[in-house]
């Protein structure tokens, strides 16, 4: 199963890059975890609370083109040790933060740190086992299990204390740490190979005539309103309408992951046995209905059950996803930067939205929001079936 990976040289690349991609959930999950105490100690209301999530999804998405881009001119390896530089910086922004334009500012900066992070970790697994679905589900099952591991320390740091939050901080700066030095590590011997043949070959835009190109991007950017949105306010959703406590919507923080988690194990599993279009019809039917019961459930058993059905639903959408476009990002050198830039559009303009809502008409309005990117990324997930079926 692990026959490509014939060199020590591959071997550091996949498993620092599964590393560095775990460290990369424990980010991702921090900002729906902390949302709730930053509100807090700092007074900010839902909208500016919906802005710096968003501004968290700016930077993913200028740091997810740019560490697609930048690497044409100074290399992979530089370009990712400078956008995870910023990880570590954040989190001392956000404990030591004056105002809150420190805390939008660090907030920003998680984002360029997680996208750059998405971009060369995708990318790397990808040329390493080009069209093996089960390579790019593991990685983000690394992922999952960084996101279910935040929650449960946010529980055992505040439980009794709700201002220890701030050593969560403090744990999320080692791991920056711990995440660049993995980087440093990699050894990325054929960087400079590949910047040349990118500037001798130039660039290719024709992936904006392929179709797949597109209804995958549009896949991705709903796909990615769904999750930010919810990763983003479910926690807040559930403390603030009292439905659950602040320990137990921590917890449903790390259920989910673990949903997520085993998801998209088996994702990985099915994606080498049956058709990955068939898996995404059944996932996006999943992510619909659960989403539904969700929304709508008044009882912690209830809440607990569509919080499992929507976390493993979801888990194989974007992995898959990004599989089935496989043959454009291989085809195309821009195509990934670009399709992974207009896909983050989604989780930037997401929460902002259920913010603002939330700030005039309630945070259950402000989540039933989401409905409506469910219903349309069920259609695309559908448009893209129909569209490999007749290929």
């Amino acid at each position: 199963m692990l026959d490509f990976l014939d060199t020590s040289e591959k071997k550091k690349q996949f498993y620092f890059s599964y590393g560095a991609f775990l460290v990369n959930g424990m980010l991702a999950l921090s900002i729906g975890s902390l949302l709730p105490f930053i509100r807090d100690a700092k007074m900010l209301s839902y909208a500016f609370g919906g802005l710096i999530v968003s501004l968290h999804s700016v930077g993913n998405l200028i740091s997810s083109f740019a560490g697609g881009t930048l690497p044409v001119f100074i290399g992979r390896k530089k370009t990712i040790l400078i956008f995870n530089a910023c990880m570590a910086a954040a989190y001392l922004m956000i404990v030591f933060g004056a105002n809150k334009y420190i805390i939008a500012a660090a907030f920003f900066m998680t984002g360029l740190a997680r996208g750059a992070t998405s971009n060369y970790c995708n990318a790397v697994i990808n040329n390493l086992a080009p069209g093996k679905a089960w390579t790019i589900n593991a990685l983000h099952a690394t992922f999952a299990v960084g996101a279910f591991l935040f929650p449960i320390l946010i529980i055992l740091l505040t439980n009794q204390n709700a201002d220890n939050w701030v050593y969560a901080c403090v744990f999320m700066v080692i791991m920056g740490v711990i995440s660049w030095l993995l980087y440093f590590l990699t050894p990325l011997e054929n960087d400079k190979m590949e910047k040349k043949e990118k500037e001798k070959s130039g660039t290719d835009f024709g992936f904006f005539k392929e179709p797949l190109f597109w209804i995958c991007t549009c896949t991705m950017f709903f796909y990615l309103c769904t999750e930010q949105g919810v990763i983003g306010w479910m926690i807040t959703y559930f403390k603030d309408t009292g439905l659950l406590n602040a320990t137990l919507s921590q917890i449903t923080a790390s259920v989910l992951w673990i949903m997520i988690l085993a998801g998209r194990l088996t994702a990985a599993w099915l994606s080498t046995r049956l058709p990955k279009e068939n898996l995404l019809v059944v996932m996006g039917i999943g992510l619909a209905f659960f989403f539904f019961v969700l929304l709508f459930s008044r009882t912690t058993p209830v809440i607990l059950i569509a919080i499992m059905g929507f976390g493993y639903s979801m888990a194989g959408i974007y992995p898959t996803t990004v599989s089935v476009g496989g043959e454009i990002i291989q085809k195309y050198d821009m195509s990934w930067s670009f399709m992974l830039t207009m896909a983050s559009l989604g989780s930037i303009l997401m929460p902002s939205i259920i913010g603002k809502i939330a700030e005039s008409a309630g945070i259950f309005y402000g989540m039933s929001s989401i409905v409506v990117v469910v219903i349309i990324d069920l259609a695309f997930i559908v448009g893209l079936f129909l569209s490999r079926r007749r290929k």
